[in-house]
C-alpha cells in the first residue's frame, strides 16, 4: 500500500478500504491474526491490530515481529498505537506501514495502566500534543492516520475534539460513546447521540463503537447516528458471526478457530481468553470444565475441553425440541449470543450482597482449635471441610540486620548478609545454598590436573621432563602444597 497514492477522507474509505461497515475493535490479546481471520470470514470487512506501546514497539524486534504477524488474507489492516511523543509514533509507524493500510492512534483507552503511562483517553486532556502527532504523521507516514476516541461528558467539547483530530490530519475517526469513566462495573450505555454530533459536525468517515451486540444494533445504529460503519469489541468475542446476523453452535466456531491457531500460532492465554469468551454461558453450566480449561496447558487440552463440552451441549440439545426452544424465547446455551453486562446499578447490589457480613458461629475453644483468623473462620463455615496450614509470624532475625535469618544459615544470616559474609570468609553454607569454598577447591583441582595434562603431553611428545615437577605438580592436585 505504500508504493500507491495516499489518499484521505471518503476517498481512503472507499478506495483503500473498500468502504467498509463492520469492523472489529483493536482489543489487547484478543483481536490477534488468527481471531482476525475468523471474524473476517464472518463478514467482518475491516480489522484493527490489538493496541502496541509506540514505545516498546520501536526498540524491540520480537514485540514488532509477533506484532505485525499478518497474511495475504488478512486485509484491510489498521495498526492501532499507542504513544504520548510525536517523534516516537513516528518512528513506530514507519515501521509498520509497509504492512497495512493505515495506522491509528488510541485516545480511547481508559484502564489504569493508561493513565500511569499518560496515553489512550488519559491523553484526551492534552490535546497541543495530540494534534502534535496526527499532524506530524500525516506528513512523514506513507499511508493515512486515523484515531480512535472515548467523548466527554459535554457533548460540545467532544465536537471540538473531533474537529482538531481532522484539521490535524486524521482521516477516518472512530468514535466510543462511553466517557473515560464508564468502564468495569459502571460501564453503562455508550450515548449514540454525541457519535451523531460528531458525525454532523466533520467531513472525515465516521465509526461508532458502543452497544453493538447483533446486527440490529449494527442497523439501529447506523440509522440513528448516520455513521459511515460500526465496530464492534465484546459483541464480537461471544458471536464472531454477529455481522452474519447469525447465532451458530459455539464448537462450530470454537473448532474453526482452533484450525486456524495451528496455521497462525499464537500465545495460549489468547486461544483460553477466546475460549473462554465463546463458551461463557455454557460454562456456567459445565463449572468442572470450566476450572479444567484455566489450568489447560497445551492447545490439544484446549481442543479436548472444547469436545467433550460439544458432547454435552449436543447431548442436552438432542433433549429439548427445536419447538420448545423457539418457544421459551431465549437461546440455548451452546448457541454464540451475546453476553449483556450487568447494569452499574445491578453489579453495585451484587457487590453489596457479596460484602454483607456473614454471622460467625458461635467461636469456643473446640471449633477455633486451629486458631484460625476470621476469614478463614468465614470459610470454614461456608465450607466445613477447609483445610488451612497456620503459619507461624514468629521469625528470628538475622546476625547482622533486620530481616529474618536463614534456620539452616550455618552464620544465622538472611540470604543476603549470609552471601557477604561466605563470601569474605571463602566459606560455604549449605543452608543457603551458597558453596564459595567448595568451588574455589574444584577449581584448584581443575587447573593442577590442566597443568599435569600438558606437561604429560610433553613428556609423551619425546620432550625432557623434570620428574620432580610433575611429582610437585600432582601434590598439589591432591593438596600436598599450599596454593596460596
Amino acid at each position: 500500500m505504500s508504493a500507491m497514492e495516499k489518499l484521505e477522507g471518503f476517498e481512503f474509505w472507499e478506495k483503500t478500504l473498500g468502504r467498509p461497515r463492520f469492523a472489529v475493535a483493536p482489543m489487547v490479546d484478543q483481536s490477534e491474526l488468527p481471531w482476525r481471520l475468523l471474524s473476517r470470514r464472518h463478514k467482518a470487512e475491516l480489522c484493527y491490530t490489538p493496541m502496541f506501546h509506540a514505545s516498546v514497539f520501536t526498540r524491540d524486534s520480537h514485540y514488532r515481529r509477533e506484532a505485525l504477524a499478518s497474511c495475504d488474507e488478512d486485509r484491510p489492516l489498521i495498526v492501532q498505537f499507542c504513544a504520548n511523543d510525536p517523534e516516537v509514533f513516528v518512528q513506530a509507524g514507519l515501521l509498520a506501514q509497509d504492512r497495512c493500510d493505515a495506522i491509528d492512534l488510541n485516545l480511547g483507552c481508559p484502564q489504569s495502566i493508561a493513565k500511569r503511562g499518560h496515553y489512550g483517553a488519559f491523553l484526551q486532556d492534552d490535546w497541543d500534543t495530540i494534534s502534535s502527532m496526527v499532524s506530524l504523521a500525516h506528513k512523514k507516514l506513507s499511508v493515512p492516520v486515523t484515531c480512535k476516541i472515548r467523548i466527554f461528558k459535554d457533548v460540545q467539547k467532544t465536537v471540538r475534539f473531533a474537529q482538531m483530530l481532522e484539521k490535524a490530519g486524521c482521516q477516518l475517526l472512530t468514535v466510543h460513546g462511553r466517557t473515560r469513566e464508564m468502564k468495569g462495573p459502571v460501564t453503562g450505555l455508550a450515548d449514540w447521540s454525541a457519535i451523531k454530533a460528531v458525525k454532523d459536525a466533520v467531513k472525515i468517515p465516521v465509526f461508532a463503537n458502543g452497544n453493538i451486540q447483533s446486527l440490529q444494533d449494527v442497523e439501529q445504529c447506523m440509522a440513528e447516528t448516520g455513521v459511515d460503519g460500526v465496530m464492534s469489541a465484546e459483541g464480537n468475542l461471544h458471536n464472531p458471526a454477529l455481522f452474519e446476523g447469525t447465532y451458530p453452535p459455539i464448537w462450530t466456531v470454537a473448532e474453526e478457530y482452533v484450525s486456524l491457531v495451528k496455521a497462525y500460532p499464537c500465545p495460549l492465554s489468547y486461544v483460553r481468553g477466546h475460549l473462554f469468551k465463546l463458551w461463557h454461558h455454557s460454562l456456567l453450566v459445565n463449572s468442572d470444565l470450566r476450572i479444567e480449561l484455566a489450568k489447560a496447558k497445551s492447545l490439544g487440552e484446549c481442543e479436548n475441553i472444547c469436545s467433550r463440552l460439544r458432547a454435552r451441549c449436543e447431548e442436552e440439545a438432542s433433549q429439548q425440541p427445536a419447538a420448545e426452544i423457539a418457544d421459551n424465547g431465549k437461546r440455548p446455551h451452546w448457541l454464540c449470543q451475546p453476553y449483556f453486562r450487568p447494569s452499574p446499578e445491578q453489579m453495585e447490589k451484587s457487590r453489596a450482597e457479596r460484602n454483607r457480613k456473614r454471622p460467625l458461629a458461635l467461636i469456643n475453644e473446640d471449633f477455633n482449635s486451629e486458631g484460625l483468623s476470621k476469614n478463614q473462620l468465614k470459610k470454614r463455615i461456608r465450607n466445613p471441610r477447609a483445610t488451612f496450614h497456620v503459619k507461624s509470624t514468629k521469625y528470628e532475625k538475622c546476625a547482622k540486620c533486620a530481616n529474618p535469618r536463614g534456620r539452616k544459615c550455618v552464620f544465622e544470616q538472611c540470604r543476603a548478609c549470609c552471601k557477604h559474609t561466605a563470601h569474605k570468609a571463602m566459606a560455604d553454607c549449605p543452608g543457603h545454598n551458597l558453596l564459595f569454598k567448595s568451588k574455589q577447591e574444584r577449581r584448584l583441582q581443575w587447573e593442577a590436573e590442566q597443568r599435569l595434562k600438558g606437561m604429560m603431553e610433553i613428556s609423551s611428545a619425546g620432550g625432557s621432563s623434570s620428574s620432580s615437577f610433575v611429582t610437585a605438580v600432582q601434590a598439589e592436585g591432591n593438596g600436598q602444597i599450599d596454593s596460596g
